[in-house]
């Protein structure tokens, strides 16, 4: 084929198979409710679970540090890039995490290759839940390291691959808190112990528990009293946050180690002042207006009961992660488009972000939804899942 043909013809298949999908630009701030095309629909895809990506404090943080420091650095951290600020945010992290040291990525993305490529190499080996996020899989696919893949949430089958590579250097056990698509929890409490009993490291990617769950929104970590038993947290500034960036909270030697060895850190131009800022003003908010997390639960309780009253089938989630599991693919997109249709925004989830056959729905409540909103969605995906003879 010439030029670019060969993605044309994948393209059209993922029309034909009723997978495609164009970007929807939003016409509003991000919240509860948004404009869409001209058109308010009920807000439930985004990961702003607490709402403050409008929040007055961050806002007004980042209007401050804009007047003072302008709109960008200028440079990567290592070079001439490193602000006061963003050594603050490193230590106001750090404590919040509770650990000896945090160090800021440019997203939680970033923040997983790099740890993952920096710190193994041939002689050690990753073991990683089957179901872990795209960002461990491709670091992972960047070290040197072997790697060993358990079954979901499976302990049995990551007892077998601890104990058929006690010969490497070292394990490094990784596992999402909240696994993205189920919204299901890690079994970390179980997954520590093993991993004590036979000398490994153990890695959370607390992406989707940062700020929802644990005191003050800490994670995973904090929600099962694991302080100092976990060796390296992830988590992202991009969605409860609400602003943007990932950081690794490890021990002090871990953070010098990836400044000079991290190479999404070495190589990308470090967070403009603004996101520093709004970064720092959203921590005090976790730490000073616990209702917001409070709202996020009372909401997700909500909203869960009232689609598992409907008949939906919504997995195994424990989280505001809320799968509707529908199953076929072009069927998922067509109901997308109708809850779209009826004043909705939800989007389809289909194969390859998820296994063939186990396309859904994924709905996110946030803190920010009212009663009205969440009744008025059930509304839409009773008539919706009655006409696709789904409920």
């Amino acid at each position: 084929m010439k030029g670019f043909e060969y993605l044309e013809v994948e393209l059209n298949d993922m029309k034909e198979q009723g997978v495609f999908r164009s970007l929807v630009p939003l016409q509003s701030p991000q919240g509860g409710r948004i404009i869409i095309d001209g058109k308010e629909l009920i807000q439930l895809s985004s990961n702003n679970y607490l709402g403050l990506t409008n929040h007055p404090r961050l806002v007004e943080a980042a209007k401050q540090a804009v007047e003072a420091y302008g709109v960008g650095t200028g440079s990567v951290r290592t070079i001439a890039g490193t602000m006061e600020m963003h050594e603050e945010l490193e230590r106001k992290l750090a404590n919040f995490k509770q650990t000896e040291a945090t160090l800021v990525f440019q997203s939680g993305f970033t923040a997983n290759v790099g740890v993952l490529s920096a710190l193994l190499d041939e002689q050690d080996v990753v073991i990683s839940d089957e179901l872990n996020h795209a960002s461990i899989i491709d670091g992972i696919r960047l070290t040197k390291a072997a790697r060993r893949i358990y079954r979901h949430s499976d302990l049995k089958d990551l007892e077998k691959a601890l104990q058929e590579t006690q010969h490497y250097r070292k394990r490094l056990v990784v596992t999402d808190g909240v696994f993205s698509m189920d919204g299901d929890v890690a079994r970390l409490p179980e997954i520590v112990e093993l991993c004590e009993n036979y000398d490994a490291l153990v890695m959370v990617d607390d992406a989707h528990a940062s700020g929802v769950f644990g005191e003050n929104g800490r994670g995973t970590v904090d929600h099962f009293h694991l302080h100092g038993r976990v060796h390296i947290q992830v988590g992202t500034l991009s969605k409860a946050i609400g602003v943007l960036g990932g950081y690794i909270a490890s021990a002090q030697v871990v953070r010098e180690y990836l400044i000079h060895r991290g190479r999404p850190f070495l190589f990308s131009t470090s967070h403009p002042p603004a996101v520093v800022a709004a970064n720092l003003a959203a921590i005090d908010v976790l730490l000073t207006e616990p209702e917001w997390i409070e709202r996020l639960w009372e909401n997700t309780r909500f909203f869960k009961a009232g689609l598992k009253d409907l008949g939906f089938d919504i997995g195994t989630s424990e989280s505001p992660i809320t799968p509707v599991l529908l199953g076929d693919e072009a069927m998922t997109m067509r109901f997308s488009d109708r809850l779209l249709a009826n004043g909705v925004f939800a989007q389809g989830i289909a194969y390859p972000t998820v296994a063939k056959g186990k396309a859904r729905i994924r709905a996110i409540v946030s803190a920010v939804h009212s009663k009205a909103d969440l009744s008025e969605a059930l509304a839409i995906f009773a008539k919706v899942g009655k006409e696709e003879k789904v409920i």
